[in-house]
């Protein structure tokens, strides 16, 4: 157990609650002086939402927080700032169009007479960045500087505001190896001055190469803190995406008979950037499953085959034929459907009711000179509100009132008004209650049992191993693995992106 003279942050006991849902749930990090501790798990594990709580961004709902023993109550990040703690973000929050030295004392000029002091603040500029090892133009703007090189930039001005605590979130996802290496240097000189560094990346390789330890969040909720130079690939994954590894789910239902023609496929499919070519092909009654880390490149597979990204490689057949799927109004027009990982932004229109965003796919697709009649969406509505038990008190209420599983099963409703032949889910039981992911499974099989072709992404291993006839695993947006018959377990899936991430290491 830790003392608290051994950690320069602690973050005890960390409840954070949003309207019908708990972020972070009795949540403890402690962070030591001179270490580099990543902070891991899937999107909505609560990283985010932790690493809020820590710098006032979110009033936390429980907990206490220790800074160099003293408790602390950050009240916003400006305050949190000043207390010694500071953030930088894959997206550099600074202002591009201003220049190296006015971002770097943004707030906080030299001043001589009551006028910014420019040449102080450009002379105090070079020298602060002379501890990067960076020898810069400071009055060049901002964003004539490499995405790497604004990152520096932004990791100084954090270090020279705050001192003692430094956030790193993604910073190395829009970074090549070379500027990479680069931001590992400024970051091991940072831990020898005795900086604590919270490091958040999906990238594993990355954290076994800089971290010193790891902590893994899921759900909401710690699983653990390890040493990362005694912890094993493949038990991280677990940590990460995995429970009970020994539960077969699968070897409770029959088999399904996939036996028929290829409806669906993909050859050499790709798009530079996104996701490496492919091939897929996908069945009637088929469900793929698709297994992977965050960044593995799930959802990046999604999007290419509903024409949300183009492919700049490969081919598209349906029953054989060539098809274009170059945007998701063609995708449509070919019977498919996608319900998007991010149902907030990419999926509901909050503030229009439930009944009209159940139909909005379908009137898409007859184009707007062919409005459906309101009879028609009532019908529609009410259809799909009995069939997937949405819980709503009538189908005018506004679809932001609604939880996130009714929420979801309405995106549900949505793409089945379509009457799709191919629909694709990612991550469909996500942030929802157990009651409603119960039932968006037994629908998903439900729908394969009638024939109905499904792609389905979902960071619950357990619940693609019960519903997958196959499984593919990414990793690095490459497909590395197919899973069939009796290798589709938890296991295995973990043995594949394990021995991919082993490999990417070497």
């Amino acid at each position: 157990m830790q003392t608290i003279a051994n950690n320069l942050l602690s973050a005890n006991r960390i409840d954070k609650v949003f309207p019908g849902a708990k972020a972070l749930d009795k949540v403890d990090f402690h962070l030591r002086r001179g270490e580099v501790h990543a902070l891991l798990g899937e999107n909505g594990a609560g990283k985010s939402t932790l690493v809020k709580c820590l710098t006032g961004a979110y009033r936390r709902d429980g907990g206490t927080i220790l800074l160099d023993g003293v408790e602390v109550d950050p009240r916003d990040t400006f305050n949190a700032q000043k207390l010694g703690i500071g953030t930088v973000y894959q997206e550099v929050n600074l202002l591009p169009n201003l220049t190296v030295a006015e971002n770097l004392f943004l707030g906080r000029q030299p001043r001589r007479l009551g006028f910014v002091d420019v040449g102080a603040m450009n002379r105090q500029a070079r020298a602060l960045l002379e501890n990067y090892e960076l020898d810069l133009d400071v009055t060049r703007a901002l964003d004539s500087y490499s995405v790497a090189i604004q990152q520096v930039v932004a990791i100084a001005r954090a270090v020279d505001l705050s001192g003692k605590v430094l956030i790193l979130d993604e910073p190395t996802a829009s970074l090549d190896a070379h500027e990479v290496e680069m931001l590992f240097r400024i970051i091991r000189r940072l831990k020898a001055r005795g900086l604590g560094i919270v490091f958040i990346t999906h990238f594993l390789e990355q954290v076994y190469e800089i971290a010193d330890r790891i902590t893994v969040l899921r759900n909401g909720q710690l699983v653990g803190t390890r040493d990362t130079a005694t912890l094993e690939r493949r038990d991280l994954i677990s940590m990460m995406i995995g429970r009970e590894l020994a539960a077969e789910i699968r070897a409770a239902r029959e088999e399904p008979d996939v036996t028929g023609p290829v409806r669906y496929r993909f050859k050499d499919y790709g798009r530079k950037g996104h996701i490496s070519p492919f091939d897929l092909e996908v069945k009637a009654g088929e469900v793929v499953g698709i297994a992977g880390l965050l960044g593995s490149g799930r959802t990046e597979t999604a999007e290419i085959l509903f024409g949300a990204h183009r492919a700049d490689s490969g081919t598209a057949e349906v029953d054989g034929k060539p098809v274009q799927l170059s945007s998701p109004r063609r995708a449509i027009a070919h019977r498919f459907g996608f319900c998007p990982e991010d149902r907030k932004t990419a999926g509901i229109v909050g503030d229009l009711s439930v009944r009209e965003n159940i139909v909005l796919a379908l009137q898409a697709r007859r184009g707007w000179t062919r409005p459906i009649s309101r009879t028609e969406q009532n019908r529609l509505a009410d259809h799909y509100i009995r069939a997937l038990d949405i819980r709503t008190a009538d189908r005018e209420k506004p679809i932001r009132l609604l939880s996130g599983g009714n929420q979801q099963k309405a995106i549900l409703a949505r793409w089945l008004a379509t009457e799709p032949e191919f629909l694709i889910l990612d991550e469909p039981t996500r942030g929802i209650d157990v009651g409603a992911h119960a039932e968006i499974v037994r629908l998903i099989e439900g729908l394969r049992e009638k024939g109905m072709s499904l792609l389905v992404i979902s960071s619950e291993i357990e619940e693609l191993v019960a519903y997958s006839t196959r499984i593919l695993v990414l990793r690095d947006r490459q497909h590395v693995a197919a899973l069939e018959g009796n290798r589709i377990t938890a296991d295995q899936i973990i043995e594949a992106i394990a021995s991919a991430n082993e490999r990417g290491a070497a």
